[in-house]
């Protein structure tokens, strides 16, 4: 039975929208404040980065199979969530000005 779970993929895909339940709140949530304050680029980037070498390996040993949309469903979310980051630090800049010029 275990060895039927992971080869299906199920529990890296149970995995995967875990993560991706994330993202809506923190989209909502970056829409709704319109600030950039708070918010960690980098640490995005990073996990944006960890499902882009899941891809990757998956491509590599080639076995790409359904898993991949949810991977993609990540990036896809994480691509929104960066997108807003930065028209709210534009709003911030058009607001408090460049912060490295204070």
């Amino acid at each position: 039975m275990a060895a039927g779970l992971l080869e299906s993929g199920l529990l890296e895909v149970v995995m995967l929208l875990c993560f991706a339940a994330a993202w809506p709140v923190s989209i909502v949530k970056a829409l709704r404040c319109r600030t950039a304050e708070g918010k960690s680029v980098v640490f995005t980037l990073v996990v944006l980065a960890g499902y882009l070498f899941g891809i990757a390996n998956k491509s590599f040993i080639g076995h790409v199979d359904y898993v991949i949309l949810f991977y993609l469903l990540n990036v896809v979310l994480i691509a929104v969530d960066v997108a807003i980051w930065l028209r709210n630090r534009g709003l911030d800049r058009a607001q408090w000005g460049n912060p490295q010029d204070r």
